[in-house]
Order: C-alpha cells, then sequence, then structure tokens
C-alpha cells in the first residue's frame, strides 16, 4: 500500500466533520459547549489513541496468522497525555490484556506486533506533516 487518503466534511446543521474512507465512517466533533462542538463524535486525542489502539489490534491478528495461534480475547487500553498550547500529545501509554487459545503465554505475539505497528512506529520516528491552503 502506497498511499491512503481520507476526506472529511462538514455535517450541515453542526460544527462536527463527517470523515470517511471507502465505506467506513466516523464523526469527529469537540464536546458539547466547547468551541460550537455538540459531542457527537472523537475529538483529536481521542482519535490518535483510537489509531494507536486499532492499529495495534490489527497488528496483534497479522502477526497471530503469521505465527498459527489464535486469540481467544483481546482488551486494549490507550492513555495519551497532552500539555500545553498549542496542545500537544506528549506521550502515550497501551496496555495490552491478550488471551491465546491454546493458553500460551502471548508476550512474543505483543513483542512482535510492536516491531510491526505502523502507527506506533510512526509516532515515535516522527513524520513531516503539510497543511496548506486548497
Amino acid at each position: 500500500m502506497g498511499t491512503v487518503t481520507v476526506e472529511l466534511r462538514n455535517v450541515a446543521g453542526t460544527e462536527a466533520a463527517l470523515g470517511w474512507a471507502g465505506n467506513h465512517t466516523v464523526i469527529i466533533d469537540r464536546p458539547e459547549g466547547k468551541a460550537g462542538g455538540m459531542g457527537f463524535g472523537f475529538n483529536g486525542a481521542q482519535m490518535l489513541a483510537l489509531a494507536l489502539g486499532g492499529c495495534f489490534c490489527n497488528d496483534l491478528r497479522y502477526v497471530a496468522q503469521e505465527l498459527g495461534v489464535s486469540i481467544r480475547s483481546l482488551a486494549v487500553s490507550v492513555t495519551v497525555s497532552l500539555e500545553g498550547a498549542p496542545l500537544l500529545t506528549t506521550s502515550a501509554s497501551m496496555s495490552v490484556a491478550c488471551e491465546l487459545t491454546d493458553g500460551t503465554d502471548p508476550r512474543l505475539l505483543i513483542e512482535k506486533a510492536k516491531e510491526s505497528c505502523m502507527v506506533s512506529n510512526s509516532l515515535r520516528k516522527g513524520i513531516p506533516v503539510l497543511i496548506e491552503a486548497a
């Protein structure tokens, strides 16, 4: 996969945005009462945490398939810390509870997923971001 493009547009009658990629959609908004937000969707920090955790969940499944193991249960919790003005994410932490169907220790699976997780690897290395008027 070379590039991925998502689109966002305002939601008529609100100050929220609808984002989509293919057939998948998400609503982006601010908390109710903040800068016109109505609490309809996720804010930026939540989206960042979801991207981090969601990518890791997917990589756990990819690695499990490569290793020939099956995941019985999976619970991932992601916390991002925010500071400053403008607000920046200063750190992120993830807790992963994973149980394999064969009862083996999931640590190898988790470690291998850490190596391949695109979002966490990109955040660790930093990426250039270009923002310009259309």
